[in-house]
């Protein structure tokens, strides 16, 4: 029997396949022949890809179409957050076409994707193209996107919760209303597992913010998710470390007896190392294979089909393959390291069986007892079915550049038009008539201090208010130069025959030299000649080392740093730990005091002929290390001779010749006014976050024809208008997107002020005769980063078994504690 509305050919599919068209799936169909927009939330394995492809699979249906020819030209897009995903989708959609007999072309385009086929998309389009928000950028900067996106009729974005409150996000909210303009009737479908506020979702993908346009629609209930936490056989869970190199064993043996794991670390670098540790632990020679962003196509090309085919055994992996990627023959999902956050979690652990009838197993792999917590709390979150994510913030100005030179490209434009187009998205919809013209003189003359060189001059105004490209060059150079992924400057690791692994970064690069060894895409190479922007390489048995890669880190969210907080005050909740980090637990409650969820706890205590003062924070990576900057330059001015300072997610040690009698002047909230200024601009953060946005608006060229800058040529490039912009025109667009880039990002801001209001209304300051429990896991820290090499575990087991031995005695504790 058919679903309502639903097509015979399609309900004869689900039912060949021994599926039923879920109630979700009917709904998004019904959704779309309402002629409404539609917000889908439901758990991975769901069908949501397919739910969102239904309005068009229904249109190209002959039941449908009756005697009249199937839709002609783009029908449909579909926006992925990451190139495996829509390759992922093109495989798995093209098996329903096929067995239904339907008469559509579907297509990716992305970076990898080969110049003539982009040219030849934008004359012979597919009718299903799947694509990324820079990629549809750039074709929207075409002269014939007008007529190439003038019978569009669908646009469905997978995974938004990735993007949608990021810049990738603002871009594609203007791409969005751009498609709007060209099409109006245009239906948008958004789609997520994991979003903990679907209205808020909802209203991003609104024209205009109209809530009443969208159906939020909710998913069935898939079968619960079986999270365990990986411990050690005989030995403690570790004091610090993140890499959990401790488990390979039990890893390697957990892989034996399954068909296919995916091992997610949350680091390129952690990739590698954990890809090499698990190759050195296969006695069984059995086939694993690594996927990361930094890799060749060619490679993740190659380990993505050898996945989907089930040749492998086992993939180490990056966020590269968090989201949506169906290959459901994965029995086992294993985290290593700290999950960061619920939602993200959730996603990683979809990946395994990717059915919403049978439980997705996971396996939680602490890297040290902070990590434990973190880890406990998360498998309490998924439990509960607690999602958490990044609060939405206003739209990045230099991106809204970015788009205004993308629509000067693909023709002449009215400021007034446009300027209505870009407030009916969400992430502008606050834009005001002043900074909108400041925008528009950016990308005309590079605002007031540059408006002197013509190399700035990107587009003009006619007399009858019409703005236009300066030169049709200026159209070549967008294009070379759009997109909003800054990585850092990367070089090409090649053979001599010319195949390619893929890139390292170019201050790893920069330090190699002829015979140095370096270990990438599980092999190790040696580097025979430094050409220009590439690596020559030759495979070697040397022992290497693994590249480093640089960027931010994954922030612990805001709701797991509560539940960390949570489970270290519920004393009740403690027997349920193992032993050795109860004991941890019980000892840091008699010798100090617990960190509460309402207060902020700070220890002082000497160390090694130094003061230490730790905070316990739980603020996140970011926020900490600025945290750390402020107070050691407090400390400085107040004469106590602050020697450093070292952080993670959970807390922030700070050291000294002089002991801190009393944090709180140290932490009094006016040190975010002219203190934090006053460090941001003598930083290097902003000047890092001044480069990616004048990257972003268009202010640097990476890339010129047959050439592309080094990543020194660039900083040198911004460094220098940054100094010119900062002494005569302080108030420039691109200062004030690097402002904000710094605050958000860089340094966390709002949860920093949030902690400093904490710390003004509740600081409970504990003074100790000697570091406590809770600290070892940051003080093992110290010094790490200076150690060479192959010493570095060594070096920093014996300094957490020094520090945990005077953490840990336990002499005058009560009777049944010891």
């Amino acid at each position: 029997m058919s679903e309502p509305g639903v097509p015979p050919e399609i309900t004869a599919w689900f039912k060949g396949r021994g599926w039923r068209v879920r109630r979700h799936q009917a709904e998004m169909l019904g959704t779309s022949d309402a002629g409404k927009h539609a917000m889908l939330v439901a758990d991975t394995g769901a069908g949501k890809t397919l739910a969102g492809f239904l309005p068009t699979l229904a249109a190209f249906c002959p039941s449908r179409i009756g005697d009249g020819a199937p839709p002609a030209g783009l029908h449909t897009l579909y926006i992925s957050p990451l190139k495996a995903l829509a390759h992922d989708v093109q495989r798995n959609l093209i098996t329903p076409v096929e067995e239904m007999g339907l008469d559509l072309r579907i297509e990716t385009r992305s970076g990898d994707t080969s110049s003539d086929k982009k040219k030849r998309q934008r004359s012979k389009p597919p009718n299903i193209l799947l694509t990324t928000p820079e990629s549809l950028s750039l074709l929207l900067s075409y002269p014939e996107s007008f007529e190439l996106f003038a019978g569009l009729k669908r646009v469905v974005v997978d995974e938004i919760h990735a993007f949608a409150t990021q810049k990738r996000g603002d871009l594609l909210a203007l791409s969005l209303s751009r498609l709007q303009a060209i099409a109006p009737d245009m239906q948008r479908a958004a789609l997520s597992a994991t979003v903990a506020d679907p209205e808020s979702f909802a209203a991003w993908i609104a024209p205009w913010g109209d809530m009443d346009a969208v159906d939020l629609v909710r998913g069935e209930q898939g079968a619960e998710p079986e999270v365990e936490i990986l411990l050690p056989v005989e030995e403690r869970v570790p004091w610090g470390g993140h890499a959990a190199t401790w488990a390979i064993p039990q890893l390697y043996e957990r892989i034996r007896k399954n068909n296919t794991t995916l091992v997610f670390t949350n680091t390129r670098f952690l990739a590698e190392y954990i890809f090499q540790n698990l190759w050195d632990a296969n006695d069984d020679n059995l086939p694993i294979g690594i996927h990361h962003g930094s890799l060749s196509k060619e490679a993740r090309r190659k380990v993505e089909d050898a996945m989907a085919r089930g040749e492998l055994r086992a993939l180490v992996c990056t966020a590269s393959l968090d989201l949506g990627v169906d290959w459901g023959d994965i029995d086992l999902v294993v985290q290593m390291g700290a999950p960061k956050g619920s939602s993200r979690l959730l996603q990683r652990i979809g990946r395994a069986n990717h059915r919403l009838d049978s439980p997705s197993r996971a396996l939680l792999v602490p890297g040290n007892r902070f990590e434990f917590l973190e880890a406990t709390a998360a498998m309490d979150a998924v439990d509960e079915g607690q999602r958490d994510g990044e609060d939405f913030r206003p739209g990045g100005l230099d991106v809204l550049a970015q788009h205004v030179m993308a629509c000067a490209c693909a023709a002449p434009f009215e400021e007034r038009a446009l300027l209505n187009e870009v407030r009916s998205c969400w992430p502008y919809a606050q834009v005001d008539d002043a900074t909108w013209i400041r925008v528009l003189e950016f990308v005309a003359t590079g605002g007031y201090s540059l408006k002197a060189y013509d190399k700035f001059k990107r587009i003009t105004r006619d007399k009858d208010g019409t703005w236009r490209l300066t030169h049709p060059d200026q159209a070549y150079r967008h294009r070379m130069n759009a997109g909003i992924i800054i990585d850092s400057e990367m070089l090409e690791v090649r053979f001599r025959n010319g195949r390619s692994l893929g890139r390292v970064e170019e201050r790893f690069g920069a330090g190699l030299r002829p015979g140095d060894t370096f270990q990438f895409s599980g092999v190790n190479v040696e580097v025979e000649q430094i050409k220009d922007m590439e690596l020559i390489v030759r495979a070697s048995k040397k022992s290497a080392m693994i590249p480093s890669y640089g960027g931010l880190r994954l922030p612990l969210t805001t709701h797991l740093a509560e539940r960390v907080r949570g489970l270290l005050t519920n004393r009740a909740g403690w027997s349920r730990f193992p032993d050795d980090v109860r004991e941890w637990l019980e000892v840091q409650d008699w010798r100090s005091q617990m960190p509460g969820p309402d207060n902020l706890l700070v220890e002082s205590f000497p160390h090694a002929k130094r003061h230490y003062t730790v905070y316990y924070t739980f603020t996140g990576w970011n926020a900490n290390q600025s945290l750390g900057m402020l107070i050691t330059a407090r400390m400085e001015a107040m004469g106590l001779m602050p020697g450093g300072f070292v952080a993670n997610d959970y807390s922030l040690a700070v050291w000294g010749l002089k002991p801190v009698e009393d944090p709180r002047p140290l932490l009094s909230p006016d040190i975010l006014t002219d203190e934090f200024i006053d460090w941001v601009q003598d930083s290097h953060l902003l000047r890092r976050a001044f480069r990616e946005v004048a990257v972003i608006g268009g202010l640097v060229e990476r890339q010129h024809p047959g050439k592309r800058k080094s990543g020194r040529q660039v900083t040198f490039s911004t460094d220098l208008i940054y100094d010119v912009l900062r002494k005569y025109e302080p108030d420039h667009v691109l200062i004030e997107a690097a402002w904000a880039d710094a605050r958000a990002r860089m340094t966390d801001i709002g949860r920093l002020g949030d902690l400093l209001d904490t710390a003004e209304a509740r600081l409970e300051h504990v003074v100790l005769d000697r570091v406590s429990p809770l600290a070892v896991p940051v003080m093992v820290m110290i010094g790490r980063e200076s150690v060479p090499q192959g010493g570095a575990d060594d070096e920093l087991l014996l300094e957490a078994e020094t520090l945990a031995g005077a953490a840990m005695q336990v002499e005058g504790l009560p009777e049944g504690l010891e």
